[in-house]
């Protein structure tokens, strides 16, 4: 009787009772082998999503992490009609240099929350000290290409923790934000740098 050697897509009939000379059978079991190999691709492609716009490979671990999140409180509002993204922006700037220190909102040292939480006092607007809570504020914004000018952005992954949002910053233009880097403080990057690109989540507006 014939055996069955079945995968995921197609059943394969092989009657090793059948002689086969052996270089032959050298081919036939390579090409078993390359088989097996494309079935089980195939089926750990079915895990994972294409990068999208060939910047990011998004996991479906990390999907559910954001339904998660979204559930938990999402797009709360917050009171800036005394304010303008603009003016945001100028009182952000006037931070470049100050020193990185965990927990810090002063002009001595602060962390990316921190200057956030320091920008918007400023104005008479209170933001939670903290990257995820922080998120859960203003309209979503999952195209960072549509970002404006005074949004917020947040990132995931930049430090071992067990929050999903690690880290937040002022969008500027030009592709370009403001946020506090562990390294060198308060700072101006780029959102396409390698870094930072491929932990970008999304941003929210609030003005």
């Amino acid at each position: 009787m014939p055996d069955l050697v079945k995968s995921g897509i197609f059943t394969l009939n092989i009657n090793f009772n059948t002689p086969i000379m052996p270089y032959t059978r050298l081919k036939f079991s390579a090409l078993i082998f390359l088989f097996f190999s494309i079935a089980m691709l195939w089926a750990c492609s079915k895990n994972i999503y294409l990068p999208e716009n060939g910047e990011r490979t998004v996991i479906q671990t990390e999907n559910r992490e954001l339904k998660k999140f979204m559930d938990q409180g999402f797009q709360k509002i917050l009171n800036t009609s005394n304010v303008s993204a603009s003016e945001i922006i100028k009182t952000a700037r006037k931070y470049l240099g100050v020193p990185h220190c965990m927990g810090g909102t002063t002009s001595k040292c602060m962390d990316c929350s921190g200057l956030l939480v320091t920008t918007f006092k400023a104005h008479g607007i209170d933001l939670p000290h903290g990257s995820e809570e922080q998120a859960r504020y203003g309209r979503y914004i999952e195209d960072r290409t549509r970002l404006q000018p005074g949004d917020l952005v947040f990132f995931v992954r930049s430090y071992t923790t067990s929050k999903y949002i690690t880290h937040s910053g002022i969008y500027l233009g030009n592709n370009e934000f403001i946020h506090t880097s562990s390294s060198q403080g308060v700072t101006i990057t780029s959102l396409s740098s390698p870094y930072w690109s491929e932990r970008f989540i999304f941003g929210t507006r609030n003005f």
